[in-house]
């Protein structure tokens, strides 16, 4: 088990956690946001992060500062945390991202991170290959090698306290996002980036940003903390946190800024399009879209950027209050509503149900059934498998209506759409004791089709009636035909 890292609550994929950063000496709690803070611009001072935003943990380039003469002297003699005056943890990059853009970088892993080191980093990063999508197999393949020998090299560098990245590439081949943080988790290094996926995210490919993370998480241990590198946009950031992500950094509240662009949870607007600012926040209720505009250009930028950063952290704290009501993909769903390829997300997401359904809790809050992707959820396939478990009379009625109360039928089970059938006397369990609207998709229907299969192939000496209000045929066609069908809206029913 990794000491730095404590699982407190999950809910799906995602979990409230403790990241102990032993060199800053303090613990912060996840899901977190890391602003990212450029060594030579100021939008709003790292000082203010901590006190007016909440910010726990910040995120600076390493690689800038050691190419900048005087903030790498001033770095050397007073530390980051004076130089940023900032006195929660500081997590610095390598220099990958510039290596990423620029073809070359001119220090390697060990010199990187001995500098990292000696400036005061509580959180460094090696010098990994950011290996962009959809490049052929083979260049995927030999940056991984290279990513994997650098991860080697920086546990020879003696870092003390400092805890360090372990980034897992592989561009977007699952098996190599899998191998890659399989090679990762076998290191002795504390964080693990998922790397390269910013493409991903500026081409909202957030389908496949879901199957890159999942795939690294197969390979991952369970106690892993897990950054997604460059995750900036609040729109996504319950969707990666339900995949397993527990660290994001942004520098989206900047640079965004600087276009005069405006951050919601639902997605991006700009200052000329807004009649109205649609934000508790302390920019915009001091001010409205007129009044912004009207501010200078740096005036202006830094508004926004609070603004933007005020949206960030707020919805970090909704995420966390979701995991705790386990109400979290509840707010997936919400995000997912917000653009079309959120909801590609999301699907994808749902994708990979059975590797959320391992850190699913058994119970927790009541289940809403919103659309039909809730079909889909951890929690239907979980009351699938478990109807395996139960103990099955000679003669089961299954209805989504009264008991019945003829002397043929041995017991009357409830059929819960998308649940499936199960005991009356589990009513008022959970996922059970769901909310579901009274007028039901076929989704659902079809979910509850395959639990009345699914138990019925468990149990093929049982005899079994469905009760069932005008089914459509082509969901009846999933039910066994050793099962009886009952129209309850047509045909008379059992007494």
């Amino acid at each position: 088990m990794r000491e730095c890292f404590e699982i407190r609550t999950t809910d799906a994929g995602g979990r409230l956690g403790e990241l102990t950063v032993p060199r800053a000496n303090t613990t912060v709690e996840t899901p977190a946001l890391l602003p990212v803070i450029n060594p030579h611009l100021d939008t709003i001072e790292p000082g203010r992060l901590g006190e007016d935003f909440g910010a726990e943990i910040l995120i600076t380039n390493a690689y800038i500062i050691h190419n900048s003469q005087d903030v790498r002297e001033q770095a050397l003699e007073d530390g980051l945390h004076d130089l940023l005056d900032f006195d929660g943890a500081i997590m610095t990059d390598s220099g990958s991202f510039q290596l990423s853009e620029y073809g070359d970088i001119s220090v390697t892993t060990e010199e990187i991170l001995e500098f990292q080191h000696a400036i005061g980093s509580d959180i460094g990063t090696p010098v990994d290959i950011p290996t962009p999508p959809d490049v052929s197999r083979e260049r995927a393949e030999t940056e991984l090698e290279t990513t994997q020998e650098r991860l080697e090299a920086a546990e020879a560098v003696d870092t003390g306290d400092m805890l360090v990245n372990a980034p897992v590439q592989g561009s977007t081949y699952p098996d190599l996002r899998e191998r890659a943080g399989r090679h990762a988790d076998e290191t002795d290094l504390d964080v693990f980036p998922v790397g390269a996926v910013v493409p991903l995210m500026n081409d909202y490919r957030y389908d496949d940003m879901v199957d890159v993370v999942a795939a690294a998480k197969r390979g991952l241990g369970a106690d892993a903390p897990v950054h997604l590198f460059g995750a900036g946009h609040p729109m996504m950031f319950a969707l990666a946190t339900a995949i397993g992500c527990d660290l994001f950094d942004s520098a989206a509240y900047a640079l965004y800024a600087r276009d005069d662009r405006y951050l919601t949870v639902w997605g991006t607007r700009h200052l000329d399009d807004l009649t109205h600012l649609p934000c508790p926040c302390p920019i915009c209720t001091s001010h409205d879209p007129d009044s912004l505009s009207a501010l200078d250009d740096d005036a202006r930028e830094t508004a926004l950027a609070e603004h933007n950063l005020h949206v960030s952290f707020a919805e970090i704290r909704r995420i966390k209050d979701a995991i705790r009501a386990g109400r979290l993909l509840e707010l997936v769903e919400q995000r997912a509503r917000s653009h079309p390829t959120m909801l590609d997300g999301y699907r994808a997401l749902l994708d990979h149900a059975e590797q959320l359904e391992r850190t699913d809790p058994i119970s927790k809050g009541t289940f809403f059934y919103t659309s039909h992707e809730s079909a889909r959820r951890p929690e239907v396939l979980r009351h699938h498998r478990r109807l395996e478990r139960l103990d099955v009379p000679d003669s089961v009625f299954l209805t989504e209506g009264d008991a019945s109360s003829e002397d043929r039928y041995d017991a009357s089970w409830r059929v819960l759409p998308p649940f499936g059938p199960f005991p009356r006397a589990l009513s008022r369990t959970y996922p059970l004791a769901a909310e579901v609207p009274d007028r039901r998709d076929r989704a659902a229907l079809e979910a509850a089709a395959a639990g009345i299969a699914r138990l019925a192939d468990a149990n093929p000496d049982s005899a079994f009636t469905l009760g069932h209000r005008h089914w459509p045929a082509s969901v009846l066609e999933s039910v066994p035909g050793n099962v009886q069908c009952l129209d309850l809206t047509t045909d008379r029913p059992p007494r």
